[in-house]
């Protein structure tokens, strides 16, 4: 149709012809003016629009459409033909109308533009019927000033007693096998609009009803009108070849009808079964930031290996899937461990677990082993932080090493991180932990506000005090950020005078030598004494990588792209693979969800509730009340941090708070031992704490219970 109504915003092109109403364009001779919803061309969605041509599908599947035409994109321009409709539909004026848009670039299974253009109700009259088909076809134009292919579709008007939404599945989990209805009191205009809150009833596929929310509201619709909806969202599923978005009514007389059609455009993804429950939190204090693949080979691929070797010999999990499942990988770039395997998370389903012989005879069958690690723990440890010393004391400045001595020593750190995850775990595990005992990070809060205090400008700490290294994480990019300076007054820890580690540095490697045999980290339980050293070895591993990335005339960044085998390789006199040039860093992403799974496309499923009924735990006795803090902006007086992650680089600020609550952690991390240290009431594995306790607001936290509660608890 051309010129209907001023379509578009364009008037009559004759004087002498009434305005809206323009004579016939021969091309559009032929072409109807409307077109009955029970004829086979309404069907065409580029001519009807795909909101009409659903419904004419589906009144032809037998489904309850109310009857109604459609004005076709491009039709015909014939007032009277457009008028008899009009009377014959509305019985001559006495029967109100609906005047709906119905675009083919709307109701598609890409997109649905829900609401994006116009629609009339309660159409009464000729002129008024005029005038919203002008309203729907001026909805075309868009805010940028494109125009979209418009047609009316023109259907009764129906006073319902009861409408509202159904979809044909639950958009919300992804699952198919549900379907969600949510009805109003009337039509369903007033819940589309937002106008109205509807009640929501959750269906089986076989319309059993699952649940009602709110589950105080009266019951707006029966049983078994919900097992009639349930039957009509299977035949529109049949009929349309997938679940459908359907809007739909019950009158008066009991009769339900269907308004609209249109494919569900927004279902949330949904985990394949049997997904792995991953999460950031045993890992995201050692690895908190994204990750380039240059990154994820030196630093995840070894703990990775190291935690499973910890498991094996625990009898953790079977050997078998500690072969075939990495217990730590990455996603986007950010590191995620299984938290069933490493025990931070029940079974998925309790009483099989309960009667599963198979983990107990593991752990049976390792006891033995278990038994005389632990005695002879603290000796080995002792035995691999000697000889990770010894060996970062012999390296040379690494702008003197050959290409071949390069990549040995990166294999070296590779292998040597494994034994280190490993022996950390263990000791995490099997060594009781000392009352009050040191640190790494104590050791270096002190170190670094003692460097401070001397003018050591913030460059040097680090090659002055290593120790410090222990408040920052890895990074190829980067050298180590240092927290924001702070009192540490409280704390049991002192920089010592000649307290140098060694630094793994490209200078001077006779401070190391000075700093092995003399260092007071010797002082530091097992397990500290480990952590140390991964940060160290991995800080070598940077500085190697670094050095390489000058042989190969590369930046920090572009090295960063390649994997492991592929520097190997170049430092070995092999091309550079071809594609380098092109390969971009990863986008920068959102923090993974404290537990979640992944979709069979890699997408991710934050798991509902946190994965875990009972991760709330407390890692530092004590209970205190005071003021939600994110740790930026003014810290108040009496600051309860609240943090996703237990990251090293909080550690200055806990001298000066009053709580400390995390979403996810462990009562082994630096983090819990560190407010141990300084009797700060902490608690870990708080589900949705950020959003839960917004900052400003008051909150309670209970240390030795393992409880957040907010205000002021007496």
């Amino acid at each position: 149709m051309t010129t209907l109504d001023e379509r578009h915003g364009e008037g009559a092109r004759d004087g002498d012809r009434t305005r809206g109403e323009v004579a016939l364009d021969p091309a559009d001779a032929r072409a109807p003016v409307t077109v009955p919803l029970d004829r086979p061309g309404a069907e065409v969605p580029a001519d009807s629009g795909s909101k009409a041509a659903n419904l004419a599908r589906a009144a032809g599947a037998g489904l309850p459409v109310l009857p109604g035409f459609v004005i076709p994109y491009e039709g015909g321009d014939d007032p009277v033909a457009l008028r008899r409709a009009w009377q014959e539909l509305s019985d001559g004026g006495a029967r109100p109308l609906v005047v709906r848009s119905s675009s083919p670039q709307e109701d598609t299974e890409a997109s649905s533009l829900a609401g994006q253009f116009a629609s009339v109700l309660d159409v009464r009259g000729w002129q008024d019927f005029r005038t919203a088909v002008r309203t729907v076809l001026d909805s075309a134009v868009r805010p940028d000033g494109t125009t979209a292919p418009m047609a009316v579709l023109v259907q009764p008007m129906l006073a319902a007693r009861v409408g509202g939404v159904m979809f044909g599945a639950d958009p919300v989990e992804g699952r198919t096998d549900r379907m969600l209805v949510s009805a109003v009191r009337g039509g369903p205009d007033t819940l589309v609009s937002g106008e109205q809150a509807g009640t929501n009833y959750w269906l089986s596929g076989r319309g059993r009803l699952l649940r009602t929310e709110p589950s105080g509201a009266g019951p707006l619709l029966t049983r078994s009108e919900l097992a009639r909806l349930a039957r009509l969202a299977r035949r529109a599923r049949r009929t349309f070849g997938g679940p459908q978005d359907i809007e739909f009514g019950f009158d008066g007389d009991g009769r339900l009808w269907l308004f609209q059609s249109r494919p569900i455009t927004a279902m949330a993804a949904r985990p394949p079964r049997g997904a792995r429950l991953l999460g950031p939190g045993p890992v995201a204090e050692t690895l908190p930031e994204q990750l380039t693949p240059l990154e994820e080979d030196l630093w995840v691929a070894p703990m990775a290996r190291g935690l499973a070797a910890a498991l094996d010999i625990g009898g953790g999990a079977p050997r078998r899937l500690l072969r075939t499942v990495p217990v730590v990988t990455t996603v986007g770039g950010r590191a995620a461990a299984d938290l069933r395997l490493l025990g931070a998370t029940g079974p998925r389903h309790r009483w099989p677990a309960l009667l599963n012989p198979a983990p107990g005879a593991r752990r049976l069958g390792a006891a033995w082993r278990v038994g005389r690690l632990a005695a002879a723990l603290p000796g080995l440890a002792t035995d691999l932080v000697a000889d990770v010393d010894r060996r970062l004391a012999e390296i040379p400045r690494l702008s003197g090493l050959p290409a071949s001595a390069l990549v040995a020593e990166v294999r070296w750190t590779r292998r040597t991180l494994v034994s280190l995850h490993a022996q950390e775990a263990l000791a995490g595990t099997l060594l009781k932990e000392p009352p009050r005992s040191r640190t790494a990070a104590g050791m270096a809060l002190a170190a670094l506000e003692t460097a401070r205090t001397r003018g050591v400008p913030d460059e040097r700490v680090i090659a002055e005090e290593p120790v410090v290294l222990a408040l920052t994480s890895p990074s190829l990019r980067r050298r180590g950020r240092l927290p924001a300076s702070t009192d540490v007054t409280g704390g049991e820890e002192r920089a010592v005078p000649g307290s140098r580690v060694p630094d793994a540095a490209a200078t001077v490697p006779s401070e190391l030598r000075h700093a092995t045999h003399h260092s007071p980290t010797a002082a530091l339980p097992p397990r500290e004494a480990l952590r140390l050293r991964i940060r160290w070895v991995q800080e070598l591993q940077a500085r190697l990588a670094r050095e390489a990335a000058l042989r190969l005339g590369l930046d920090a960044e572009r090295v960063g792209l390649l994997r492991w085998r592929e520097l190997a390789a170049g430092l070995h006199g092999a091309p550079l693979p071809a594609d380098l040039g092109a390969r971009v860093p990863l986008d920068e992403s959102a923090p993974l969800p404290d537990a979640f799974r992944l979709t069979a496309a890699g997408g991710v499923v934050a798991e509902r509730g946190g994965g875990s009924r009972d991760g709330t735990r407390g890692v530092s006795g004590g209970r205190a009340v005071g003021t939600v803090w994110d740790g930026s902006g003014p810290q108040p007086a009496d600051a309860v941090l609240v943090v996703r992650t237990l990251d090293p680089a909080l550690a200055p600020l806990l001298p000066a708070l009053t709580g400390l609550v995390a979403q996810t952690g462990s009562p082994l991390s630096h983090l819990a031992v560190l407010a141990r240290e300084f009797e700060l009431p902490a608690v870990v594995g708080v589900t949705d704490a950020v959003h839960r306790f917004p900052v400003g607001s008051r909150v309670t936290v209970d240390g030795t219970a393992g409880d957040v509660r907010p205000g002021d608890a007496p």
